[in-house]
């Protein structure tokens, strides 16, 4: 029998910041542990963050969920519940928990807040039940929430390996070219379009280009890899914008014809290439969803910025983002 935690409280906050799918996954050989066919590489993009709070406390009857101020059920709980029952079985308790996390940036339109919540989530948990884990091993019990949040775990340019078991499907970080982790600006063409993400994973795997993709992913990865390690800007972000377009050709090839791009995501796409005609280093991307990342440079980010703010959507701009972690005390939700 597991012992409960002997004393009410136990508390801790953590940060995370949301991801960049730079060569992404799609479906899943094990939806309930959440191993993806392949592996995928992405980038953490700050300041926007997701804060989450965790305690596990002997006078909770139930665990307790809640994000946005809404309570999370269905699905959305299940999910919180992996997490928690995994950090639960390592630490040898079985105390209920109160999970309370906002989000600072706007959430289900394609910006990866479910990568920075589970990954706030985990490191969260794992503090508060007293778990001493290096950040790639916190990255699995992440990962049962949302395979993207292995790797906003482990921060910067993340790599999340294919394989069927902890040991293989963890995140770790790639040792990025310094001008890569201080130079990159991504700006946000913010299209709020409700998606679906596991929706899109399901039509994927259903699609006569699945397996071809499989294939050519693996490219594709190499690639990144290489780019990421020489610090060569042009190369990431131009194996991203293919990934983004092969994604895309997979899921909307699916039995349903799923499409979550909008007018205005297509709009963005032609801006882009109009500024890389005029000699601007600038690239689009996008994961599951209508939203647009548009990575550039430092130097160019503010004419970069005007020219998508032209196209009448609102716009941000963000950075790369380093690992989850935990905050003081004082910055508690509860």
């Amino acid at each position: 029998m597991r012992a409960s935690v002997p004393r009410a409280g136990m508390k801790a906050t953590a940060r995370a910041h949301p991801i960049q799918g730079l060569v992404k996954y799609h479906g899943m050989r094990d939806h309930d542990a959440r191993y993806p066919y392949h592996d995928s590489i992405s980038v953490c993009t700050a300041p926007a963050s997701t804060t989450t709070t965790v305690a596990f406390d002997d006078r909770l009857d139930a665990d307790e969920y809640v994000i946005g101020g809404e309570d999370v059920t269905g699905r959305g709980a299940e999910r919180v519940e992996s997490v928690l029952d995994e950090v639960r079985e390592r630490a040898g308790i079985e105390t209920r928990a109160r999970l309370v996390s906002e989000n600072d940036f706007p959430t289900n339109i394609g910006l990866g807040s479910s990568a920075s919540g589970f990954a706030a989530a985990a490191v969260a948990a794992c503090e508060a039940a007293g778990l001493d884990l290096s950040h790639p091993e916190m990255s699995t019990i992440a990962r049962r929430g949302s395979a993207s949040a292995a790797r906003a775990v482990t921060g910067g340019y993340s790599d999340l390996g294919g394989g069927l078991s902890d040991a293989e499907c963890r995140s770790h970080r790639l040792d990025a070219a310094e001008r890569l982790e201080e130079d990159v600006r991504i700006v946000i063409a913010e299209v709020p379009a409700y998606k679906e993400t596991q929706a899109a994973h399901d039509e994927a795997e259903e699609s006569h280009m699945f397996d071809a993709r499989r294939v050519h992913v693996e490219d594709q990865l190499a690639e990144m890899r290489d780019a990421v390690r020489n610090g060569d800007t042009e190369r990431v972000f131009e194996t991203a914008e293919h990934d983004s377009l092969s994604l895309a050709a997979t899921t909307m090839t699916g039995p349903e014809g799923w499409v979550y791009w909008q007018p205005e995501t297509l709009e963005v796409f032609e801006t882009v290439r109009d500024l890389r005609a005029d000699g601007v280093p600038a690239w689009f991307s996008t994961d599951t969803g209508a939203t647009v990342y548009v990575n550039t440079d430092a130097e160019h980010a503010a004419a970069v910025e005007d020219a998508i703010a032209a196209t009448g959507v609102d716009t941000r701009v963000w950075e790369v983002g380093g690992p989850a972690r935990i905050l003081d005390d004082g910055a508690a939700l509860f």
